[in-house]
């Protein structure tokens, strides 16, 4: 992985308001079902009895094989309710141990699909949830001024702030979406698979871009991913889902600091976790779903 750049020492905490630091978020999922109407009848389950407590910052990557549950689980956590489905079918979300129903103060997402406007200049995109009531009322313009314009210089796009998103590379127009969620200082951030339509080359710059914001301004971040590498590279903790109906098939957490370099992806510890996460999944869901393992 190519060296990200420094983000100075003095960026702001980690709290998404002015006034002091808040503790550390929780997010608890509670025996999650979830089913859909099948077609013609019935129901299909796609998430099958999920238990996990996530209980302090860090970069907690959800790993499973393309199509298993994970985007489902990380749009209950933010939120996202489908129109018409009741979800979770059962189970209960907790943020903080109250139910989560609906979107949530404290945390935002970050999807595959970066959905900037075009309209928008990258100053005005990154800088948009600042005309929502909730932020206009909890930030100063003086302050949200100047937290777009720290946001821009850290994801280096300090230079690129008057143009529009089609005057962008992908890369970059993902970088705008990122600094768009880091700017609020989310405690919570879920992120559906940011990088996967990236070319390798841009991937990994974003990782490394990733890794450099979280330190800077660390939060609790759940990331989904099909990309065994990627989780490997970025995870404090590891949880793999088995193909659908997804359960938890291991959960472990990787305790070598960040970044790990290529040497150590082909140490014999990483070795070891990679091929422990494919022989779960094949335990769990033999000959289904697929994952990626980056080379």
């Amino acid at each position: 992985m190519s060296a990200p750049k420094s983000i100075p020492n003095s960026a702001p905490d980690s709290t998404p308001v002015s006034s002091g630091k808040k503790p550390a978020i929780t997010v608890t999922l509670k025996n999650i079902v979830q089913e859909y109407p099948a077609p013609g009848s019935g129901t299909t389950r796609v998430v099958d009895g999920v238990n996990i407590d996530f209980s302090r910052p860090g970069i907690n990557m959800l790993l499973g094989p393309s199509g298993c549950g994970k985007s489902t689980l990380l749009h209950m956590m933010g939120g996202v309710r489908p129109m018409g489905v009741k979800t979770p079918t059962s189970g209960t979300i907790l943020i903080d141990g109250v139910e989560c129903e609906g979107p949530h103060d404290d945390s935002v997402m970050v999807f595959q699909r970066y959905a900037n406007r075009p309209d928008l200049t990258v100053f005005e995109n990154v800088a948009f949830p600042f005309r929502l009531k909730l932020w206009k009322n909890r930030v100063p313009e003086a302050e949200w001024r100047q937290r777009v314009q720290d946001m821009l210089k850290a994801v280096g796009l300090a230079d690129k702030q008057k143009l529009r998103p089609s005057q962008l590379s992908g890369g970059q127009n993902q970088r705008v979406a990122l600094a768009r969620a880091l700017v609020l200082r989310p405690r919570i951030l879920l992120m559906d698979e940011p990088f996967g339509a990236l070319d390798a080359q841009t991937r990994e710059e974003m990782q490394g871009l990733l890794i450099e914001l979280y330190n800077a301004w660390p939060c609790l971040v759940i990331f989904v991913t099909h990309d065994v590498t990627e989780a490997l590279i970025l995870g404090d903790r590891v949880i793999v889902l088995s193909s659908q109906p997804a359960k938890v098939a291991d959960d472990f957490t990787i305790d070598t600091p960040r970044p790990r370099s290529v040497a150590w992806q082909r140490s014999s510890e990483a070795v070891k976790m990679e091929e422990s996460i494919l022989s779960q999944l094949h335990k769990a869901s033999p000959g289904k779903g697929s994952v990626r393992v980056t080379v």
